[in-house]
């Protein structure tokens, strides 16, 4: 049974992927992590002896410090972050116990280089519709939640990405973008290794939305003409892409527990 100053990996499972995912820490020694070069997800490597550097950026965040069993390192570094006011956790039984739950775990070299500000950046063509909005939502929930993103105009997608250390994705020729018939996040969510039904869900949806292909899901023209009102309600690709991350947080949480409910009118009148 946890401490109440520990999550289980079945807890901390249930809050990644929402808005209300803590901020995750894994201060695994390099020799540790050069072992099973793998993150949990929305995860970021930081040195243990250095924690409390990160206590300004954490404040008013609540967060769970990973260590590869929970022990030493994670129990000591999280106490330093509550000294320093933070709400801290640590993850029971660290990376080893939410590998042994079968939990997914992002590959470290799908992750392209960090900026100076510590960000992955990536670069997409401007006036995003589908796949490029449903593309950052992935990354930010699941992979880097501090990500930046590029809007640019096509022709000058490659140059951005070349001046600016950017990966680009969703055009053509480019890692991260369609496979035969499959989009960008049906991509993405295959190369991070995020094989978790609620994602592959979701991903069928985006699919059947992104290539125009309806028969897939029947959610998929849903989403297409909500997508389509977004992207006529914002000029701003930054400010749809904060409209689009509500959109896709409700279709995730919807796949993850409430695909088998309905709803029907009147409503039923108990005779009590």
């Amino acid at each position: 049974m946890p401490s109440p100053t520990e999550i289980t990996a079945t807890q901390l499972s249930r809050l990644i992927g929402t808005p209300d995912a803590p901020v995750l820490v894994d201060i695994c020694i390099d020799e540790d992590f050069e072992s099973d070069p793998r993150f949990i997800p929305s995860s970021f490597r930081h040195p243990f002896k250095d924690i409390a550097a990160l206590a300004p950026k954490l404040a008013d965040k609540r967060v769970v410090v990973i260590c590869q069993k929970g022990l030493k390192l994670s129990q000591g570094a999280a106490a330093i972050l509550r000294d320093h006011g933070i709400a801290a956790e640590t993850l029971m039984g660290g990376n080893f116990a939410w590998r042994d739950a079968g939990e997914p775990l992002v590959p470290a070299e799908k992750l392209p280089p960090l900026n100076s500000e510590g960000r992955t950046v990536w670069v997409t063509r401007h006036r995003p519709k589908i796949d490029r909005i449903a593309c950052p939502w992935l990354i930010r929930r699941f992979i880097d939640p501090g990500a930046q993103f590029l809007f640019v105009s096509p022709p000058e997608v490659m140059n951005v990405a070349e001046k600016f250390d950017a990966t680009p994705f969703d055009i053509e020729d480019v890692f991260w973008s369609h496979r035969d018939d499959r989009c960008t996040f049906d991509t993405m969510v295959e190369e991070f290794k995020l094989d978790i039904e609620p994602l592959k869900h979701l991903a069928t949806i985006v699919r059947g939305a992104d290539t125009n292909n309806h028969d897939l899901a029947p959610e998929a023209a849903g989403l297409l003409a909500a997508s389509l009102g977004l992207s006529r309600m914002y000029r701003d690709d930054l400010a749809q892409l904060d409209a689009g991350m509500v959109l896709y947080d409700a279709l995730y949480r919807w796949a993850r527990d409430a695909t088998e409910e309905g709803h029907d009118w009147p409503a039923a009148i108990s005779k009590g």
